[in-house]
């Protein structure tokens, strides 16, 4: 081990994320009409230089300083006594800056017209943003709805990234307060790379058009075999009517919003049973709560799988209850007993505090059972 390395280990120092594309390429061929102009400021303070130097046994430094003054027509005069072959090379000096200035001005002047440079480098340094955000959610597609979900996880302090192709994106990101954004199509390799979606929570995408939300979910689950995800991504979308909802369930969404059935539902609740809905919000919901639900996937390894409820102790060491298992065919069983066997791939539905639920998880993702375990 490196000795950087290990004073890095010492010291708890983790190295910057770096985006999986960071438009550098891009920015490099963008600057390349600089490269000549840069090329003869060189080449003209050389043989300045050398010519003062020849020509009137100036030394190394008033030879740079006095090329520099003279091809830069700045009048700060003579460094010392300059003869008359040395003032006819000033006056070609200087004919010759004006010339290079005058051309670099206008080769700079068209590359930064179009406005492509300060483009890329705005998307370049939202990229690295990016880069730094760990189990965030990625929204596809910009709409009504896609801005009030991202309105209620700004508020529940979750991150997000919002995916849409379109061109005049930034000014949406800054009306709707979006702090993470990416101009692409979000089925895209580039957008998935550019959202880092390997370190997402889930994908959400809440497009009008069907066929965008199933290529953007099957691009998603092939992405996550690709790169070898344990953790399969929290995926949502949209769908029009239950033949669409039963479409994209078959094709890896692991759930699916109709917004009139779920109007529905709602009015309809609220009409049976206002007070339960009023403390479902108020529990559950509220950004003030002090309770939160969760549903927890329980990975292949994970030490629980075959093991009965009542092994878990959840309850007695991170104060959180089962309230639910989701099988991985689907199957959901409520209020679960303790003789219920937990299954590889199922998902455990918790209720309890945030920080509860947050160390129950870690304890779920254990290879081997926790030690925290043998004291209750």
């Amino acid at each position: 081990m490196k000795t950087t390395d290990k004073v890095r280990k010492l010291l708890h120092w983790q190295p910057q994320p770096k985006p999986h594309i960071n438009l550098d390429t891009q920015i490099y061929g963008l600057l390349k009409p600089f490269r000549l102009p840069f090329i003869l400021i060189v080449l003209t303070m050389m043989l300045g230089t050398i010519g003062y130097m020849v020509i009137d046994d100036f030394t190394l430094m008033d030879a740079v300083y006095q090329t520099g003054v003279t091809f830069t027509t700045v009048g700060f005069g003579e460094v010392a006594p300059i003869s008359n072959q040395g003032r006819v090379f000033t006056v070609t000096l200087i004919i010759i800056g004006f010339l290079i200035f005058t051309i670099s001005i206008g080769i700079v002047a068209e590359a930064l017209k179009n406005g492509e440079i300060l483009k890329l480098i705005k998307e370049r340094n939202m990229l690295y943003k990016i880069a730094r955000l760990k189990n965030h959610f990625v929204i596809c597609y910009h709409n009504e709805f896609s801005s009030q979900v991202a309105k209620q996880l700004r508020q529940s302090h979750v991150p997000f990234v919002v995916v849409d192709p379109s061109d005049d994106l930034e000014n949406i990101a800054k009306k709707h307060n979006y702090p993470f954004f990416v101009q692409a199509d979000p089925h895209t390799t580039d957008a998935m790379l550019k959202s880092f979606l390997s370190s997402a929570k889930g994908l959400i995408t809440l497009s009008n058009n069907i066929a965008d939300n199933i290529a953007t979910i099957a691009s998603a689950r092939l992405y996550e075999k690709e790169i070898g995800k344990e953790t399969p991504y929290q995926i949502i979308a949209k769908a029009n009517n239950l033949q669409d909802e039963d479409k994209i369930l078959k094709l890896g969404a692991d759930k699916v919003v109709i917004p009139t059935k779920l109007m529905a539902e709602r009015v309809s609740s609220i009409a049976i049973r206002p007070d339960m809905i009023n403390l479902i919000e108020k529990f559950i919901y509220s950004q003030d709560s002090v309770l939160a639900m969760e549903e927890v996937f329980v990975p292949k390894r994970s030490w629980l799988v075959l093991k009965k409820l009542r092994e878990s102790r959840f309850r007695d060491v991170t104060n959180v209850s089962v309230v639910g298992i989701r099988r991985k065919d689907g199957i959901f069983i409520s209020m679960p007993k303790g003789d219920e066997i937990v299954t590889s791939e199922c998902k455990l539905l918790l209720i309890g505090k945030a920080e509860g639920i947050e160390s129950t998880k870690q304890l779920i993702n254990k290879e081997t059972k926790p030690k925290e375990l043998s004291y209750v």
